[in-house]
């Protein structure tokens, strides 16, 4: 049962579509938790994810970050080892990481590991994947250039990826920074997933645009209304 703050935040959410901006302040104005939320932005597109040919993937580095810090895990030997660290990575190892992680430890938010690794690191499917934090070539984080991964992870590097509805989910920021950014974020986003639209794809692309943050309504967007950059 809805708990009567959120009732009356709904309360306060038109039957309607809002522009992006519009949205963003509305949401910032019916908080009513204690602590910064993260805003989301949800995605419908008009694509069949059944067929490969109609998967939507792909990374976004938001201009403004996420504001919070991300718990980096680098799976690697050698001398990537000491550039992992000295990028900033939290966590670096080879096959002890890797025994961590199937023994259950999991103190981390993203993974990136080098190709020659990957062989341990398949083991770790069932336990990342389904986390999605699997570490893939598309997604940047199967790379010898783990530096450069690790850097872009720790400056607001987003993965999206449509599920299985046809939806794509992602973090946009806390509802503390200012509408300002978490508009600019909000665009950054929304066009690397257009950039991302498969040549398959028929019709229109972008259905629908929700917004909301961890424990506020859903605002609809106006989808004709976004400008992408």
């Amino acid at each position: 049962m809805a708990g009567k703050k959120y009732l009356e935040a709904k309360q306060k959410v038109e039957p309607r579509e809002y522009s992006l901006e519009d949205a963003i302040q509305l949401l910032q104005r019916i908080k009513f938790t204690r602590f910064d939320e993260t805003l989301e932005i949800a995605l419908r597109l008009g694509v069949d994810p059944r067929h490969a040919d109609q998967m939507v993937r792909g990374t976004v580095v938001l201009p403004h970050g996420l504001g919070k810090a991300l718990t980096v895990c680098v799976i690697a030997s050698g001398e990537r080892v000491k550039e992992a660290e000295e990028a900033g990575a939290d966590h670096v190892g080879g096959d002890e990481i890797v025994e961590r992680i199937q023994k259950g430890w999991l103190d981390f938010d993203a993974v990136v590991a080098t190709p020659d690794m990957m062989k341990l690191v398949g083991r770790l499917g069932r336990i990342l994947g389904p986390r999605g934090m699997m570490p893939n070539p598309k997604a940047g984080t199967v790379t010898f250039d783990v530096s450069h991964a690790v850097q872009e992870i720790k400056a607001g590097k987003v993965e999206f990826r449509v599920d299985k509805n046809g939806v794509i989910h992602a973090p946009l920021g806390q509802i503390s920074f200012s509408a300002d950014h978490l508009v600019n974020n909000a665009r950054s986003l929304i066009t690397a997933v257009v950039r991302a639209r498969p040549a398959a794809a028929k019709g229109r692309y972008l259905r629908t645009v929700y917004l909301s943050s961890t424990m506020s309504p859903g605002v609809k967007v106006d989808a004709n209304r976004v400008e992408v950059t």
